[in-house]
């Protein structure tokens, strides 16, 4: 264990505290209602909302599972990074202005459920409770990934048991969340945001720069055939087939993450609309390029000392940090400062973790507290009791969640994310698009095409996992066909209902 690293992450664990407690106090003096608490009241300006929804977007798999899986196999593993991309800038430049829009005049929503049912004018409740029983149980398994990763981190770093790392995580995350609720979550989002970009753009270029000096000692590196490749296989055949369907297929997940989209809803004007689609697309581009390069550079770098363990390639981020800090602190003499340096960067990977555990415990909670509590348990429920229902339900769903990420058949890391983005993706991708887009639809097309979605997707990667496609694209399409054909057989909309839609496509400051 390396003291200075440990003081950089105390550091950054005690900053994130302090802007929970900040917004707890702000709150309490002004007085915090629901709509502040799960939405920040819709006064998010363009560079916060932008990083938040990168952010909470980008868990720690963009420092540990991308980069590992393209160290590890090369780069037919980058069409991953090829969908999100096309996945985020489309959802920015389409969905974003969209969303926001129809969420005010759709009776000022504050959640997805509560959009997708204010839409059509009803007061039924089966969107509501079919989407908080596929919030609470997609967002367990998608914060135990955060908090696997935020384990991970500190047994490699500071040898600390990852179970003990993973409770002083949650004990965090929850207690920011808790305290702070969507404003602190943003504003954390949006320093982690910030310290994801700057880490990952400048660790590349450090090695780069020791790899020039004598200090250097190249590794010993056996590449995979057709390690440089972006057909996996080199050829033309199913498996790069396959792989590239399926990393183009995880950009379909924007158009249904209730975590992200939410974000969208947060913006207060169109002007700062217009700026957070600029830095959102922006920021998500340097993010993929380097982590990419830090996967490819990684294998040159740190050799083959990374292949041999289970899971061992999703450190390459870590190896590489330490390493090029000692040899920085080594050739200036100030190794206690070169160390506290790396553990600053390393903090990006708790960033990353912890600013997308937050959000997912916030869009969870909100689901709970406004689509079942609410509306089916406690109807008069006041604005306090509804506050403190949704910090009761961030607390179990961390337990849960550290409960899934400390079992020994845990998938890890990427493993877990890829479950918990197809499950979002294929139940409420579909649903959300025709939402925005297609005034035909129906309330029942909608309930149908969640249903469906979540089921094939399920089923698919339960029993079709062996043809190597990705769970959301099948998830996906079934979702769609089930969402358009009932909508077509159940009668047309009200007239209300089209007139929403006509509302949502004009401007709204």
């Amino acid at each position: 264990m390396k003291i200075p690293e440990l003081l950089a992450l105390l550091c950054y664990l005690l900053l994130v505290l302090y802007i929970g407690i900040h917004f707890f106090l702000k709150d309490r003096k002004t007085g915090c209602a629901e709509k502040s608490y799960f939405l920040g009241g819709r006064q998010m300006n363009g560079w916060v909302s932008a990083l938040s929804a990168g952010a909470s977007d980008m868990s720690a798999w963009v420092l540990m599972g991308l980069p590992g899986s393209i160290y590890l196999l090369g780069m037919g593993q980058v069409w991953i990074a090829v969908g999100l991309l096309a996945g985020t800038v489309t959802a920015w430049l389409t969905v974003a202005p969209v969303l926001r829009r129809y969420s005010i005049v759709a009776g000022d929503a504050i959640t997805i459920p509560q959009f997708l049912t204010r839409r059509f004018g009803t007061r039924r409740k089966e969107i509501m409770v079919l989407s908080a029983i596929v919030f609470v149980v997609t967002y367990c398994i998608y914060t135990a990934s955060s908090l696997y990763a935020c384990g991970t981190l500190f047994n490699t770093v500071l040898g600390m048991d990852p179970q003990t790392a993973m409770i002083i995580a949650s004990v965090v995350i929850v207690a920011y969340t808790f305290l702070g609720g969507f404003n602190a979550v943003c504003w954390t989002d949006f320093f982690q945001g910030m310290l994801m970009l700057g880490a990952l753009m400048l660790v590349p270029i450090l090695c780069l720069c020791m790899m020039q000096s004598p200090a250097f000692v190249p590794p010993t590196v056996n590449l995979p055939e057709n390690y440089y490749h972006l057909l996996s296989s080199g050829q033309a055949d199913w498996k790069s087939f396959s792989d590239i369907l399926s990393g183009l297929g995880w950009g379909l997940g924007y158009f249904g993450m209730p975590h992200i989209l939410i974000r969208y809803f947060s913006v207060k004007s169109e002007k700062e609309m217009r700026k957070s689609q600029m830095i959102g697309c922006s920021w998500f581009l340097l993010i993929l390029v380097s982590t990419s390069l830090v996967g490819l550079l990684g294998r040159r770098f740190l050799g083959d000392t990374l292949t041999t363990t289970k899971d061992g390639h999703t450190l390459v981020f870590i190896n590489m940090v330490r390493q090029v800090f000692d040899w920085i602190g080594a050739g200036t003499g100030l190794m206690w400062l070169a160390v506290f340096c790396a553990g600053i960067l390393l903090a990006a990977i708790l960033a990353a973790a912890m600013s997308t555990a937050d959000s997912q415990l916030l869009a969870s909670a909100s689901a709970f507290v406004s689509d079942l509590y609410k509306p089916l348990i406690r109807k008069q429920a006041s604005d306090k009791e509804m506050l403190w229902a949704g910090r009761l339900i961030v607390l179990v769903i961390a337990v849960t969640a550290f409960l899934i990420a400390a079992n020994p058949a845990c998938q890890g890391l990427m493993g877990l994310v890829a479950c918990a983005w197809a499950a979002f993706g294929s139940a409420f991708g579909p649903v959300m698009l025709t939402a925005l887009f297609w005034k035909r639809l129906t309330y029942w097309g909608a309930v149908a095409g969640i249903m469906a979605g979540f089921t094939v997707d399920i089923l698919w990667y339960c029993f079709m996992g062996w043809t190597g496609i990705y769970e959301i694209i099948p998830g996906f399409l079934a979702g769609l066909a089930a969402t358009a054909i009932v909508s077509l057989i159940d009668k047309k909309p009200a007239p209300y209902v089209l007139d929403l839609f006509v509302r949502s496509r004009g401007k709204i400051d």
